[in-house]
């Protein structure tokens, strides 16, 4: 009788054990069966395209939409401030030297000097580099040989609307901290500086004139 009692336990967990795996095989879902059964089916049905987290990765419809592209309009000069017998018009403070980083830093301490003062800037900017080439002539041959290469760089600070009883101390202030090696000017603005800043074109140039 007690080796028949282990025999029948285990009969009973047998049939429990069956129990519940097919109360779990029939709670799973088809495509999850085919799926486990070591690859042996594949499932045609892709539930995770219904998944909300489908469209990541797309930004497009996030950015605003881009209206027509406009046309460059052509850079026209502006008037030209003359003066009054009191105030000066627009002024060009004009800074070369052959080292870049020294022009670049100096015309940086004068535009910051006249917004310290209180002393209007229309705007700052660089020139066109110009490159010079330093020709070597011997005493006795006819040839030129190149002995250096001079580049030329140049930063103009514009202003206007200056005081005539402080641009004398204005200047005084700028010659005192002139560094070595670089040259100034100091002159009213004209049409000619507003068109040497463009790119010069001389083949339209000479459309034009044979236009007219």
């Amino acid at each position: 009788m007690s080796a028949a009692l282990p025999q029948v336990l285990c009969l009973k967990k047998g049939a429990l054990l069956k129990q519940v795996f097919a109360l779990s095989r029939a709670a799973v879902p088809r495509e999850s069966r085919l799926c486990a059964a070591g690859d042996a089916f594949v499932s045609s049905h892709r539930h995770y395209k219904s998944h909300p987290a489908h469209g990541i990765g797309r930004f497009r419809h996030l950015l605003p939409k881009e209206g027509p592209k406009k046309k460059k309009e052509k850079v026209q000069m502006k008037e030209i401030n003359v003066g009054t017998d009191h105030e000066y018009g627009d002024i060009n403070i004009q800074m070369t030297s052959y080292d870049m980083c020294l022009v670049e830093h100096f015309a940086r301490y004068v535009h910051r000097l006249c917004n310290r003062l209180s002393i209007r800037v229309n705007e700052s900017y660089a020139m066109p580099t110009k490159t010079n080439e330093v020709l070597f002539l011997e005493e006795r041959g006819s040839k030129m040989h190149l002995d250096a290469v001079l580049t030329t760089h140049q930063r103009v600070v514009q202003i206007s609307n200056l005081s005539a009883t402080f641009a004398p101390i204005l200047l005084e202030i700028i010659q005192s901290s002139q560094p070595e090696g670089v040259h100034l000017l100091v002159k009213e603005h004209t049409e000619a500086d507003f068109k040497s800043r463009l790119k010069s074109r001389p083949e339209l140039e000479e459309l034009l004139a044979q236009m007219s």
